[in-house]
C-alpha cells in the first residue's frame, strides 16, 4: 500500500478554517488509493473534500480513478479559505 508522501502546504489552514467554522474534520490524506484529503462533517452531512495548492494544481491519475468509480456524493476540490466557506454554506442548506 502506497501513501501521500506531502500534504499540500495550505492543508493544515484549510483544515483549521473548515474547525472554526464549527465542522468536524477527519484527515485522510494518508489513505491510499486517490482517496480523498478530508471528510468534512457539518449539518448532518459529509462532504469528500481533496485539497489542492492552487487552481491549476491537477488531480493524480489514481485521484482521477477515485472519482470516476466512486458512487457517492461528488468530491469537492478546495485550494483556498473562500472555497471551504462556500462548502459550509453548501452543506448548511
Amino acid at each position: 500500500m502506497t501513501y501521500a508522501r506531502k500534504v499540500d502546504a495550505n492543508h493544515s489552514i484549510i483544515v483549521k478554517a473548515f474547525r472554526e467554522m464549527g465542522c468536524s474534520v477527519f484527515d485522510t490524506s494518508r489513505v491510499a488509493g486517490g482517496f480523498p484529503d478530508i471528510l468534512v462533517g457539518r449539518n448532518g452531512k459529509t462532504a469528500l473534500v481533496e485539497i489542492k495548492a492552487d487552481a491549476k494544481a491537477k488531480f493524480t491519475p489514481a485521484q482521477q480513478a477515485f472519482m470516476l468509480n466512486w458512487q457517492g456524493s461528488t468530491v469537492c476540490r478546495i485550494h483556498d479559505i473562500e472555497g471551504a466557506i462556500n462548502l459550509v454554506k453548501t452543506l448548511e442548506k
